[in-house]
């Protein structure tokens, strides 16, 4: 019997905590704490794959592309999510590299800078919708939108921030790498949601100015490598309905067909936790037997044991 194959999607609370300065350095901190419940489930015998978000350091490489455009030239969108997933996966190679060594559990960790295909058609390059960068306050966000043209929305009560297109992945372009490195190692894949990228008639690929949601990329990997477990780590412990209201619920499980029912009322926001919920019922309605989870990073060891979280199902 193989061990049960998991897809882990890191949020951005995985990579950096509130309140703390938006260095390297900083970033490397939490990384550290983090990779100690990766290591964890690792010991437990689950196979994982890991997905991270980029959303905050993308922005702020774009930032200082831009910044620093009087000295050298500006990168092109594409070139800074790969950068991001260069960067954020070294952090993690090295943090959870030692966090399994301490256990003496002697696994590779490895990070695929990875391509994912998407419809040049698709329409979310008209209604832009993934935060990026950092937050702003109201009156910020509408001085940086008049200066430099970018789309600025709300962020789940949050603040302001720079949104950009999130298409819908249709292809993993280094699947077959990961499938070599499956059974002997711990791999980073599609960080970012991967750098996105446009198939063109002579074959090539073209990468284009948009961010992947990396819970979508993360539901793509997990039905590519037939995984038992789509697991959505994000700041809360539970998946709520009525979120912030006075009569917030927490759930404890959901089916598909309630979590569709709930989508459709706006129960979830968009860019925040609607991605989540549909990577989830995406991957739960792909075979039966498959199941999502939704919970914060700090319980993800007792999710997969039934004691924490919110459990999707088919039904």
């Amino acid at each position: 019997m193989r061990p049960t194959r998991v897809v882990i999607a890191l949020g951005g609370n995985a990579l950096q905590e509130a309140g703390s300065p938006a260095t390297a350095e900083a970033q490397l901190e939490v990384v550290k704490k983090t990779v100690e419940y990766i290591a964890e489930l690792s010991c437990s015998n689950y196979e994982l794959a890991i997905v991270h978000g980029n959303g905050p350091q993308v922005g702020r490489i774009v930032l200082a592309s831009e910044a620093a455009a009087n000295v050298t030239p500006t990168m092109p969108f594409d070139v800074c999510g790969a950068m991001s997933q260069g960067y954020i996966g070294y952090h993690i190679q090295q943090a959870l590299r030692f966090a399994l060594k301490k256990r003496n559990r002697n696994v590779p960790v490895t990070s695929i800078v990875t391509q994912v295909v998407v419809d040049k058609d698709d329409p979310a390059f008209k209604h832009p919708t993934k935060p990026i960068g950092p937050f702003y306050t109201e009156e910020e966000s509408k001085r940086i939108a008049a200066e430099k043209g970018y789309t600025m929305k709300e962020d789940a009560g949050r603040g302001w921030r720079r949104v950009v297109a999130s298409p819908m992945p249709k292809q993993i372009v280094e699947f077959s790498c990961l499938k070599e490195l499956w059974d002997t190692t711990i791999a980073v894949v599609a960080g970012g949601g991967g750098i996105p990228v446009i198939e063109k008639e002579d074959g090539s690929l073209e990468g284009v100015a948009a961010v992947i949601d990396k819970d979508l990329a993360a539901e793509r990997l997990a039905l590519d490598v037939d995984a038992d477990y789509l697991m959505i780590l994000t700041e809360v412990e539970k998946v709520s309905i009525n979120f912030k209201k006075p009569d917030q619920k927490d759930l404890e499980h959901m089916t598909a067909v309630e979590a569709e029912k709930y989508m459709v009322e706006g129960q979830f926001a968009p860019g925040s936790m609607l991605p989540k919920v549909q990577a989830a019922v995406m991957f739960v309605k792909s075979h039966p037997g498959k199941k999502a989870i939704i919970t914060s990073l700090y319980k993800a060891v007792e999710a997969l044991e039934g004691k924490a979280g919110t459990l999707i199902t088919l039904e």
